[in-house]
């Protein structure tokens, strides 16, 4: 025993030795009790998990995380400071600590944030939902043998709801929508099932308690009632419709191959493999190619006039030799994807003058497709530097871009451009838009605690008079105004850009504007899969927007131009 003491002591005798020894110790220590203080409020987590009825309710814990969310770096600090002061601070005012969004380390906190955001998520909002309302057909037979509804289907066994299906189904362009076994979503165009007794759908949505969504091997079918600018979709396809035969068929579609079993995606993948954007289905033979003067798809035709079985399909119709059913394949149609800066510097400066959230970077996605050259903009932002928009780094008086964005409405500002393009939306929507960019960025949404808190009265109070007053102040002290209702934009886009482009001083292509229109989303669209349940303005939002509509209205007729679209009002 002396002499094990007598060797540990010359151990320590040795400098170098001791001095590691001593620090190895030291930071052992230190990490010992920075874990204690981490996980001290572990069992508060614990509780508020076990119990999913207050979290669902909104309970404290939840309303704890949403203010540490929207408080930023400050509150980040103080919640680090409770966690390395460990359980005295907790103790002294645990409720200060709750506010500060500390619940007991980031591990814990990560999951608790992971469950807000779903469901966020779930109830976000979108300005264009892909489908008007549904209407509820009934109970169906449904088996793995032979499905109802044969399209697109997905399965969320936690928070399934009846408009979550619906939402989803409208997206991809489906007519139907059905919910089965309280969880799983069925798309189709058709039912293809017997109607059975209401009784039998008998189970509630996971997600949504007190509604029916299905059976045991039984559909609660939607009828969906989908919006003008909404999309029907075959897999990866967009359906165009139905078209006459055009005069010169082997000009407007090139490439062509017989296929006696055809079916609709035997076409969209051989015009896929071709890297065409168009598969034109005509009985049994299949035609690639674009869309083109000769082929523009604006007329379309009964689609009964297309309404011949495929060979190889029975619930999918293929067209007939002189009415062909047409898809746009994922191909991406490269005819208008070239940009570049303007060759020489412009004599001119021209506005693309909106208010905020009323389509101003979708516009400028349209005009640099349909021109060739990029946008400006009057401030800068990084965001739509990095998705293409070069023209953002420059100064707004440069000349080397085609037009500028700005949201202006300063005497002083407007006067400054030779000639305005003035973007005029629906107030409704463009209120909830930006007010979307604002709390989500350019393709997120506000968060759900943001439109039920104080943020959305706010905005609404200072945003809505702003609507009116940017373009009254345009039509007032702007030269040359040319006024473009978004909505228009949407419902003709290729007579409404070819307006804008006049302006701009360059020369119309109908090829160039016809590929623009199969290349008109861009990289800002928000998902139509998330919509706000409820309508956020209150009976005084509306009294108070209808009457700043009314007075846009009114100087719009004043200057002989066409007045609000209906669509404004009312609400």
């Amino acid at each position: 025993m002396a002499k094990l003491w007598f060797k540990f002591q010359r151990y320590f005798r040795r400098k170098p030795v001791r001095f590691f020894t001593f620090l190895a110790l030291y930071l052992t220590a230190g990490s010992l009790v920075f874990l204690h203080s981490g996980f001290a409020g572990q069992p508060a987590v614990s509780q508020n998990q076990a119990n999913p009825a207050v979290a669902a309710a909104g309970g404290p814990a939840e309303g704890a995380e949403m203010a540490f969310a929207g408080k930023g770096f400050r509150d980040g600090e103080a919640s680090s400071i409770a966690r390395r002061l460990g359980p005295s601070f907790k103790n002294k005012d645990s409720s200060k600590r709750i506010k500060l969004g500390d619940y007991g380390g980031a591990w814990s906190r990560a999951l608790k944030g992971r469950v807000i955001r779903e469901k966020e998520e779930e109830r976000a909002t979108s300005d264009s939902s892909p489908f008007s309302k549904a209407k509820y057909i009934g109970c169906y037979l449904d088996d793995t043998q032979s499905r109802a509804l044969r399209g697109v289907s997905f399965f969320d066994y936690k928070k399934m709801t009846i408009f979550r299906c619906q939402d989803n189904c409208a997206e991809r362009g489906y007519l139907y929508a059905g919910l089965e076994f309280g969880a799983e979503c069925y798309c189709g165009h058709k039912i293809q099932a017997a109607n059975v007794s209401e009784a039998e759908c008998d189970m509630h949505c996971k997600g949504e308690r007190g509604s029916v969504c299905g059976g045991a091997n039984r559909l609660s079918v939607y009828r969906l009632q989908l919006a003008q600018e909404s999309a029907r979709r075959y897999g990866s396809a967009v359906f165009r419709g139905c078209f006459r035969r055009p005069n010169n068929l082997s000009l407007a579609l090139p490439v062509t191959a017989a296929m006696p079993n055809m079916s609709v995606d035997k076409c969209v993948d051989l015009c896929t493999e071709k890297e065409y954007p168009l598969a034109a289905l005509a009985g049994t033979a299949c035609h690639c190619g674009f869309p083109t003067t000769r082929f523009p798809l604006h007329e379309r035709e009964d689609e009964q006039l297309c309404a011949q079985k495929c060979s190889a399909e029975e619930f999918e119709s293929c067209g007939t030799p002189s009415h062909f059913i047409v898809y746009q394949t994922q191909v991406q149609d490269n005819r208008c994807m070239d940009r570049r800066f303007l060759p020489a510097k412009s004599k001119q400066l021209v506005a693309l003058a909106s208010f905020p959230g009323a389509g101003n970077t979708w516009a400028r996605h349209l005009i640099e497709l349909a021109t060739g050259f990029y946008t400006g903009s009057y401030y800068f932002d990084g965001s739509l530097y990095n998705k293409g928009f070069k023209g953002e780094r420059d100064h707004w008086r440069s000349g080397r871009t085609i037009c500028i964005k700005t949201h202006e409405s300063g005497q002083k500002e407007i006067q400054a451009f030779d000639a305005a393009i003035l973007v005029i939306r629906n107030p409704y929507k463009a209120l909830m838009a930006e007010f979307n960019r604002k709390y989500g960025g350019h393709i997120g949404f506000a968060a759900h605690a943001h439109w039920r808190g104080k943020e959305w009265p706010e905005f609404v109070r200072n945003y809505a008079p702003w609507w009116a007053t940017h373009t009254l102040d345009w039509l007032k002290f702007g030269k040359k105004v040319l006024v473009v209702h978004f909505e228009d934009l949407k419902a003709d886009l290729f007579v409404q850009l070819g307006r804008m482009v006049s302006l701009l001083g360059v020369a119309v292509r109908e090829d160039r504007l016809l590929c623009v229109e199969s290349q008109k989303d861009g990289n800002f669209k928000r998902s139509g899969l998330r919509k706000l349940e409820y309508d956020p303005y209150t009976a005084d939002m509306q009294k108070t927007i209808s009457a700043y509509i009314k007075m846009v209205d009114a100087a719009l007729r004043a200057r002989n131009l066409t007045g609000v679209p209906d669509d404004y009002y009312p609400r």
